[in-house]
């Protein structure tokens, strides 16, 4: 790569060197692009993509330059393509156009690139060779491709259905379902039913059914609502007219039909749709920042100036000093901000760089880690209710077979009691199954995405909130994201006696004790600073006027409308200028200002001067001339200095040797800050033009330079694109909560990483590392996995570098959430775990790749984000507590009773057992799902990927809660007589006893609920109950019902009614279920960790520099580290966490594949 970045920070100066040798080399994954069959071209859309990725002076010398690129592409830049152009005539090759010497892919020499083992999601398949023949423009159709994207197909209600019911809780639900209702159907209608006895056995596996279909309709319809929303804001109307030149003439086409080879008109105001050379034009700049994130304007230069350039650099001659700004590269989805000029379009379609963004937006979503964790916890339960219900029926079947040489029942009974004791084994497997499971992650997603709606985030795709609450890393953009995207006036220097702002440390520590004595000398003359509102209040009339008309008459913006706002439009420096002096000096509109100024002559802007200027006619006949330019030039030819700025009239001082240092310091200090610095001076003449410049037309910079001289310094601006308020607290916020934040920027590395000090991300003493782009993507896997756990900032940054960089920490077991409001940031935004996009700035594109939309661009809502979906994990992990003690304990109640009992009778009859099993866990779902975050949330690190589902500390609640319930209910099931005095011979007191210990399970389960409150080891079970208004109404509910139960059940349940004493020990037995918690709480868990054996599982270790301080006490995820060809095929079903939107998904391979 050539080195031509601005040298950065104190390092010296280094020279630019063209390097041809490596220009052409294929990136990994993209090597595809370089082949083409039968290429009439010189080049492939890999040799033409090789110009903006990114822009490479390198590539495009190696390339032959403008002329070239008109051989190669065979076209011309005067006429264009033919408009009667179908085939082209003949073949040109990659020698016949490129300097002498240059390899055709770069490092590979002029062999094609060998497939590297990455594939690239961005790559089309190749087109055959009669791919359109006979029509216009075939050729070029077929190579470079035509100027549109494949568009992705909608799914129909019954796909999205299918793709919904795909899911193993679901499934798992369903064989229990049939199960149930099959036997269920049999007892009903196959078995005898004693008189008044409800026939209702069928009903279980109906209400399973039912709750199947409510999750699948509920998910389908969302997921086609949010599909239809998508697809409309896809077919907003992007065909529009461009001008291009054919055949000589100016047409216009449509933007669908524009060819690589076509040279297109540039207009200010133009949205680029494709990539290509600017061929010439007057004054055009362009505005890129959605597109690489870089917040200047950026000048144009035509191909032919750079290429004569680079040629003096490749015969040996010294560089051009400003060779590091020559820019002749357009840019799809920039925007012309001034200017007129025309341009060689080199990429279109897929092969543009906004095509190739598109196309690596519609990589498929892989399952989130709740999804992989409850896949491999449905298996478990699958497992452990089939083991449970095996080993019962071989323990009831054996116990059967010992009894049946005294069992003189006939054929018919003994085939009954055979039945029974099947279906009773049968029932484990659906007692053990968690029906409100599905349930519970569905109204916890829906709960949070309207409850994070007023937190200004739009939720998209719903499983983006389960995903964000163990977000270990944060990729942000830097442009609109952590900054406004707004150039402002954030210091100022007026004079010797006033200033604002500029008051902070500078951000790179001077090198020298000599640096740092002059710092410490020249910080004793500094100017008295205030608040920006004394500052503007201090000034007199006169020194406002100064100000406003200086800016308004060296400047060539102008006012306008901007997305309904009234705003500036040109130049960003400008525009800040402009902005300070209406909302702080009072300024009347820009135009007024210039009519009212009698301007008599202009200085244009000359990058070599740094500076403009603009002579007016004063009122008492004299001549003023404004300079506006690089602070320390204008410093240079001042002697004087303005003197008390708050006077009426206008006076100055003489410019000493330590004011003139005091300055300079000023100066450096604004620069340390990485502030822009713009100066403003002004000189009074008696006559223009003076004696110098006597007889000349027109004014130059060099020119006027004869009289650039004997100025008076007014004040020296500080500019910078600022921070948005509230970054530094939400980073702080991050790290509190153990989300490592980096940046991604396509800026340059200096201003990169000034930035990301000032914001608290880059910490080069605890071994933060800042790189480039470029230097990135070269990286091997291994030195990738060993980098990038310490890449603090990432600069000049390409789409692949940002897809690089999250698909190297998702490798690394990270959970990655990325944010931006580019075109550029798209790729990475798809293949995150969790993509944020700006609602305001975002570009179509952007939202388009994103999950979440931050409606307020503001970093700080990501860290509701982060506390919403910490919210959804703990009501997944609350109601899974609460589900598996429930399950349990009745899987447990279930085998004992029925291996005890004559009849093979449980404890729980079927119609209790759905009370306790479908509707308890339901309403227990709606109760621990709605429950806001505390405001604890933050203070605890994220769940790696690796990371249990259920914790040890989970662990030990369900079992402890579990052990305490199987007692209370078998010692009242067994001790009916001895304990509790129940005539168990009396068939009323048998059911009033049986009723006694449903009610008990029941309020056990109640109380329990509040203990499943608290994840943690801290006692106050009630913390935030107050908040949460529908827990307090579900349990009414679930009291209220279960009162109705035991006073009208009757039959249904086989239950009869309770007296006071009874109901007192119900409720009062069911209480213990909280001091018990509390015990369980004081419980260590290295104790509990202690008493479980625990498997150990060899994890490879990444290396890691010493010098990085960062605490990783984590574990990465070995599965994750393996290699994509070691992965097992996808599995068939996947859990379902919700209303999820474009189902359409590839299902990865499965992290959890041990779940502990």
């Amino acid at each position: 790569m050539a080195d031509h970045e601005p040298p950065q920070g104190n390092q010296p100066k280094k020279g630019f060197k063209l390097n041809v040798n490596d220009a052409l080399t294929a990136d990994p994954g993209k090597e595809g692009l370089f082949k083409i069959e039968k290429n009439p071209f010189a080049y492939t859309p890999g040799h033409l993509a090789k110009l903006l990725n990114p822009k490479s002076l390198d590539a495009f010398y190696a390339l032959g330059g403008l002329a070239g690129l008109e051989k190669g592409l065979q076209t011309n830049r005067d006429t264009g393509l033919s408009a009667d152009e179908k085939n082209v005539p003949g073949t040109v090759s990659f020698k016949d156009v490129a300097p002498q010497g240059t390899p055709q892919y770069g490092q590979h020499g002029d062999k094609e690139p060998f497939a590297s083992g990455r594939h690239d999601a961005s790559i089309p398949e190749p087109l055959p060779l009669d791919h359109k023949a006979g029509s216009s423009y075939a050729d070029r159709r077929r190579v470079y491709r035509e100027n549109r994207l494949p568009e992705k197909k909608s799914k129909t209600l019954l796909q999205l259905a299918w793709t919904t019911y795909n899911d193993k809780v679901l499934i798992l639900l369903t064989i229990a379902a049939i199960v149930s209702l099959g036997l269920g159907l049999y007892q009903t209608f196959g078995v005898k039913h004693e008189p008044g006895q409800p026939k209702v056995e069928w009903v279980e596996g109906v209400a399973i059914m039912v709750a199947i279909i409510i999750v699948v309709l509920v998910g389908t319809l969302n997921d086609w609502q949010m599909e239809r929303q998508f697809n409309q804001l896809n077919k907003k109307h992007n065909d529009r007219t461009v001008k291009v030149i054919r055949s000589g003439k100016s047409v216009e086409i449509s933007v669908f039909d524009v060819m690589v080879g076509d040279v297109m008109h540039l207009f200010a105001g133009d949205l680029i749709p494709v990539d290509g050379i600017f061929i010439n034009g007057h004054g055009v700049k362009c505005d890129e920042s959605s597109a690489t994130g870089e917040s200047d304007l950026l000048k144009k230069t035509s191909a032919d100036e750079v290429f004569a350039a680079l040629k003096d650099v490749a015969d040996g001659k010294p560089p051009r000093e400003d060779i590091h700004k020559l820019d002749p590269f357009i840019i799809s989805g920039s925007k012309v901000n001034e200017g007129t000029g025309t341009f060689l379009v080199t990429a279109v379609g897929v092969y543009s760089s906004y095509g190739q963004i598109s196309m690596a937006m519609q990589t498929e979503q892989e399952d989130t880690p709740l999804q992989k964790k409850l896949n491999t916890l449905a298996d478990w339960i699958a497992k452990f209710g089939g083991g449970a219900a095996l080993i019962l029926f071989i323990v009831l079947f054996i116990k059967f077979c010992v009894q049946l040489p005294h069992n003189h029942d006939s054929a018919d009974q003994k085939g009954q009691t055979f039945l029974r004791l099947f279906i009773t084994s049968v029932t484990v497997v659906v007692v053990a199954v968690p029906e409100g499971l599905p349930l519970a992650v569905t109204l916890a997603l829906a709960f949070a995405t309207t409850r994070m709606m007023k937190d200004n985030n739009l939720v998209r795709v719903l499983k983006a909130c389960e995903t964000m609450g163990n977000a270990t890393t944060v990729c942000s953009d830097k442009t609109g994201t952590l900054t406004q995207n707004k150039m402002t006036v954030v210091a100022t220097t007026l004079g010797k006696s006033l200033s604002f702002g500029g008051t902070d440390k500078p951000l790179e520590e001077p090198d020298s004790e000599k640096e740092k004595n002059s710092t410490e000398v020249e910080m004793e003359n500094i100017v008295p600073n205030m608040p920006v509102a004394d500052f503007t209040k201090e000034l007199s009339q006169t020194t406002k006027k100064l100000l406003n008309q200086a800016n308004a008459v060296n400047s060539t913006a102008f006012e306008g409308d901007e997305d309904g706002e009234k705003t500036f439009i040109g130049s960003k420096t400008e525009v800040a200028l402009l902005t300070f002096c209406r909302d702080n000096l009072g300024a009347a509109p820009v135009e007024e200002e210039r009519k009212n100024a009698d301007v008599v002559q202009v200085v244009p802007f000359d990058s070599k001067y740094k500076l403009m200027a603009t002579v007016v006619k004063l009122p008492n006949g004299k001549f003023r001339t404004y300079v506006k330019g690089a602070s320390e030039i204008l410093l240079k030819q001042c002697n004087t200095v303005i003197a008390n700025p708050n006077e009426d009239e206008l006076s100055t001082v003489e410019l000493t040797d330590a004011d003139r240092k005091m300055f300079l310091h000023t100066i450096s200090s604004y620069a340390g800050q990485t502030l822009r610095t713009i100066g403003s001076s002004y000189r009074d003449f008696d006559s223009w033009p003076p004696p110098e410049l006597e007889g000349l037309e027109e004014l130059t910079a060099a020119k006027f330079d004869k009289v650039h001289k004997d100025m008076t310094l007014v004040a020296i601006f500080g500019i910078k694109d600022p921070l948005r308020p509230q970054v530094i607290d939400a980073i702080k916020d991050c790290n509190r909560a153990g989300v490592f934040v980096r940046m991604v920027t396509g800026d340059n590395i200096l201003t990169g990483k000034a930035i990301a000090k000032e914001c608290g991300i880059y910490k080069p003493e605890e071994g933060g590392i800042a790189m480039e782009g470029p230097d990135f993507r070269k990286l091997s896997e291994d030195k990738l996995k060993e980098v990038v756990p310490h890449l603090q900032v990432l600069a000049r940054s390409s789409p692949e570098d940002k897809r690089i960089l999250v698909h190297t920490l998702k490798e690394l077991g990270e959970t990655v959430a990325v944010t931006g409001d580019g075109t550029n940031d798209a790729p990475a935004l798809k293949m995150a775990d969790i993509g944020f996009a700006m609602g305001i700035a975002g570009t179509e594109v952007a939202k388009e790749a994103a999950s979440i939309i931050l409606m307020d661009d503001n970093f700080a809502s990501i860290v509701k984000g982060i506390s919403w979906g910490r919210a959804v994990n703990d009501a997944v992990k609350k109601f899974l507590q609460f589900q598996l003690t429930v399950n349990i304990t009745a899987v447990a109640l279930t085998f004992i009773s029925a291996v005890s009992s004559d009849e093979e009778k449980s404890v729980l009859n079927a119609v209790q057992l759905l009370w306790v099993n479908l509707i308890m866990d339901t309403f227990a779902a709606l109760a621990l799902a709605t429950d806001p975050p505390s405001h604890t949330v933050l203070d605890r690190k994220p769940d790696r990927k690796s990371a249990p589902l259920i914790t040890t500390r989970m662990w030990k609640t369900i079992i402890g809660q579990a052990v305490a319930q199987l007692a209370i209910t078998l010692c009242l099931y067994f001790g009916a007589h001895s304990l509790l005095g129940y005539n168990m011979s009396d068939a009323t007191e048998a059911k009033r006893h049986s009723t006694f210990v449903f009610n008990t399970f029941v309020w056990l389960q109640i109380f329990n609920e509040l203990n499943n409150r608290r994840l943690d080891n801290r006692l106050n079970i009630f913390e935030g109950i107050t908040r949460n208004y529908f827990f307090w109404i579900i349990n009414a509910i679930m009291i209220g019902g279960q009162i109705l139960i035991i006073f009208v059940g009757g039959e249904a349940f086989k239950i009869t009614r309770l007296n006071g004493k009874e109901w007192g020990m119900s409720i009062g037995l069911g209480a213990i279920s909280i001091p018990w918690g509390a015990l369980i709480r004081k419980f260590p868990d290295r104790w509990a960790e202690a008493i479980v054996p625990r498997k150990k599982i060899p994890i490879p270790k990444i290396p890691k520099p010493k010098i990085f301080k960062r605490k990783q006490n984590e574990e990465t995820d070995p599965e994750k580290q393996a290699s994509a060809k070691d992965r097992p095929p996808p599995p068939p079903g996947r859990v379902h966490t919700g209303l999820r939107g474009q189902r359409a998904r590839v299902h990865s391979s499965r992290l959890g594949k041990s779940w502990t």
